[in-house]
Order: structure tokens, then sequence, then C-alpha cells
């Protein structure tokens, strides 16, 4: 095992670079790095082959979270054993456990790279990272194809899309798209079939809709919805029906909501 370098300074310059991880995207993006906050998520990312540049831990971490350090260690290029007031620092949690890392950013994959079949959700604009993360979450349980992230959506490796996420951004297929619109045009001359989730009620139920072997379900931001030129761009408008008084729900429950439906239709959850 590779000697473990000790951190007991909160103003120490590895620290400090590993903070400015967690709070901004532009610096991950320039860094290709991102960080880690927990030990199951950290032993997640490393067991999913992502390269581990570092791994910080408490002492107390370090016994009471031997399982998951042991599956970090052997792909790590650093270890620190960090103060409790250091790992305070790095934390955003209120109750941390005292074990984060630092790890290259996963290949960017454009939405045109998409396979020729299977089942896809996009997300336009999507703005709250806890929305995105159990949206990730959602479509990695229930099989999904693969996610795309299209326009302005927040960072899937920020640090509470992260923890909302546990673990799925490393294991679902991301795919990045500028113009939602365009990507569906592309994808419905291949073949796909294309729906735009609205709370409309001239849209089809989804619970009506019999969905095709390549499909990709379009749901837009928290507050606007979807664009009208991707709504126009796609095949078909479905909705959710509902018996309350509410005119919508949000983008996370929506999302678990329709793709449930379209993978039962499937055959995928029998």
């Amino acid at each position: 095992m590779m000697p473990c370098q000790v951190i007991t300074s909160r103003k120490n310059e590895i620290i400090k670079t590993a903070a400015k991880l967690r709070d901004s995207a532009s610096f991950r993006r320039e860094q290709n790095t991102f960080l880690a906050e927990g030990a199951r998520l950290c032993a997640d990312a490393a067991d999913s082959g992502l390269l581990i540049h570092g791994v910080f831990y408490t002492e107390r971490a370090g016994e009471k979270y031997a399982s998951y350090l042991d599956r970090i260690f052997p792909k790590a290029e650093q270890m620190y054993q960090i103060a409790d007031s250091v790992a305070e620092l790095l934390s955003d949690t209120r109750q941390p456990q005292g074990v984060y890392c630092t790890a290259e950013l996963p290949k960017r994959t454009a939405a045109a790279e998409l396979g020729q079949g299977g089942c896809y959700l996009a997300l336009e604009e999507i703005q709250d990272p806890s929305n995105l993360g159990a949206v990730l979450r959602t479509a990695e349980a229930l099989g999904v194809s693969g996610v795309v992230l299209a326009g302005s959506c927040c960072d899937p490796y920020g640090a509470k899309a992260l923890r909302a996420g546990m673990g799925a951004v490393f294991r679902l297929p991301l795919y990045f798209e500028e113009d939602l619109a365009l990507c569906v045009r592309r994808l419905r001359g291949q073949g796909f079939f294309t729906a735009a989730a609205v709370p409309a009620e001239d849209a089809l139920p989804i619970t009506q809709v019999s969905f095709p072997s390549a499909v990709l379900l379009a749901v837009g931001n928290e507050g606007a919805g979807l664009s009208q030129e991707a709504i126009a761009a796609c095949e078909a408008r479905v909705t959710i029906p509902m018996l309350g008084r509410a005119e919508s729900l949000n983008a996370a429950s929506s999302a678990a909501i329709l793709m449930w439906e379209i993978m039962r239709t499937r055959g995928r959850l029998e």
C-alpha cells in the first residue's frame, strides 16, 4: 500500500482545490475532476473504473468504513488521512462520514453517439441538482438505457446531484446535447418513437400509449417544462392522468412515473 500523507491544515492547497471542486462546476470541467463524498459513493466511483486521483479519510472513518476504503485504496493515486476539521471543510452534509475522493470525470459523450435502440430519457434545462440525481437513480433502477442532458442542465457531478443519485451517475450512460429539438429530430430519423411529457388535457395519457423498442421520452424544466421547439419536434405528447387538483408534478416525480410505465409496457418489469 502506498504511503499515506497526513493533512491537518484547512489551508492546505490540496484541500482548497478539493473544496473548490465541490463548489464550482466550471472548475470541475477545467480540471476534469470532481469531488465525491461518502464511503459508499466513493467506493462506487472506484468500482466503476474511474481514475481516483486521491482519497481523503479521517482516522475514525478509517476504522468505521474500512471495508469501503479497501475497495478505494487500490484504485487511488494518493491517500490522505485528514483531521476532523479538514473533513468539515470538504463536507456538503450536516453529518459527514469523513470519506471523500477526487476522481476524473467520465468522458463526455455527445447525444449523436446514442445507440440505435433502447429506452432513453431526455431532460431539458433541469436546474435542481436533487431532482436530477433522483431522476438518474430512478432511471438506473428501472433499466433505462441512458439519459440525455439537454441545454443547461445542472451538473450531474455536483455534490447534491451525486448524493441524490446514489452512484447512478457512475453506472448509467449519460449523453449531452445543446439543442434538444435537434436531438429529437435526429432520433426520429433513426426510427425512434419520440414523446414529450406535458401537463395538458389533450395529450395522450401515458397509460394508453404502446412504446416500441426504440423510444425517447423528453421531460422539461421544473418550472417552465419543455421548450415549444422540443415539444413540436416530438412525434407525440403524453401526460400523466391525475385525479387530484394538482396541475402538475415535479420533474423527478413525473419522470419516475413515466419511465416506470414505459418499461412496464415494454415488458421489462414483469
